[in-house]
């Protein structure tokens, strides 16, 4: 068999064009070649908390989209759906540093979780102090092969916009990270699979989806959910945000809150589609009792051509509707700058 196409000059440099990419159209950010890491390029602020992220490749804009004024310093790329190692998150935490300390935004994948430790333990060795949130919103799945506990999805989008507004408002490191945390617990997520994702160079998918079945509570690396079910003859979206706030309202339960909405693509699903599924799902929320306060419906965390979609929520308060509203400039992000 032959290298699924795509548009890509070499499969193995990948994630180092994809960068060149970035620096090309972004020349306001600041791109590490070397070791893939992409900070903000204006004047750090002396005394202001640097807010960190990093992860595989793959996932794009997550995580080097939302790096800019208002979310992420500095993010730290992987390969694609490899944890960066420690050298690198050391090297975006330097960037990221202007001697408040540093938070790590971690998702709860083992390769993840161990690499940002050592590079906050390297970090605190050069006196760079580093908090860690610690992100784990998806409900689908309490162990899987890839994490302990549940995996860090969606969820994540949210914590890095309200810390990057935190921090941009001079909040100290342990408020900063404590908000985060806090933010974390109001978080859920749930994805379902239409079809596999196939990474670069490799001539199958990363996992089986039979056509005319789809997966309920897939993750983003493809790893495994809840069951496989036919995929309806009619009325999909409906039944996906059926399935997916139910599943998250059975973990957190939604009456009487107000929420922000993710409705994400997973990287090979039409806008068009997505909005369906984003009109079922608020109707799906206004059933039981909740109320969408902001919404984003689009790719923001992806699986590269994955079909299908996730949905998070995020339970707030007028406090964090403050800092979700606040300006943000990234490639990804941005309104009121």
């Amino acid at each position: 068999m032959t290298a699924a196409a795509k548009l890509l000059d070499d499969p193995a440099n990948a994630v180092t064009d994809a960068l060149r990419g970035l620096a090309a159209v972004h020349p306001e950010l600041s791109v590490d070649l070397e070791h893939h890491v992409v900070a903000r390029g204006d004047e750090r602020r002396p005394g202001k908390v640097g807010l960190v992220s990093g992860g595989g490749s793959g996932h794009e804009p997550l995580h080097a989209g939302f790096v800019g004024l208002g979310m992420l310093d500095a993010a730290a790329c992987g390969a694609v759906f490899t944890s960066p190692v420690p050298d690198q998150v050391l090297a975006a935490t330097r960037a990221a540093s202007s001697g408040a300390g540093v938070v790590h935004v971690v998702k709860n994948y083992t390769g993840d979780v161990l690499n940002f430790q050592m590079a906050a333990e390297l970090a605190d060795d050069e006196g760079i102090e580093v908090e860690t949130v610690l992100v784990d919103d998806d409900v689908a799945v309490t162990d899987s092969l890839y994490t302990a506990g549940r995996r860090g999805t969606g969820g994540t989008l949210f914590v890095e916009k309200v810390l990057g507004a935190a921090a941009e408002k001079g909040l100290p490191l342990a408020e900063v990270a404590a908000l985060g945390r806090d933010v974390v617990s109001r978080s859920r997520s749930f994805g379902v699979a239409l079809s596999p994702c196939t990474t670069p160079g490799s001539d199958q998918p990363g996992f089986d989806l039979p056509p005319g079945e789809m997966e309920l509570g897939i993750g983003i690396h493809g790893e495994p959910g809840r069951r496989r079910v036919p995929v309806p003859a009619t009325g999909v979206a409906r039944e996906v945000a059926r399935t997916s706030v139910a599943a998250i309202d059975e973990d957190l339960p939604l009456a009487h809150q107000d929420l922000l909405l993710l409705v994400n693509g997973m990287g090979g699903t039409p806008l068009l589609e997505l909005q369906v599924l984003a009109a079922d799902v608020v109707d799906e929320l206004s059933a039981r009792g909740a109320r969408v306060a902001r919404a984003l419906v689009g790719n923001h965390v992806t699986s590269l051509e994955m079909a299908g979609a996730m949905v998070s929520v995020c339970t707030t308060t007028p406090e964090l509707l403050e800092l979700w509203d606040a300006p943000v400039r990234t490639p990804a992000l941005r309104w009121g700058a």
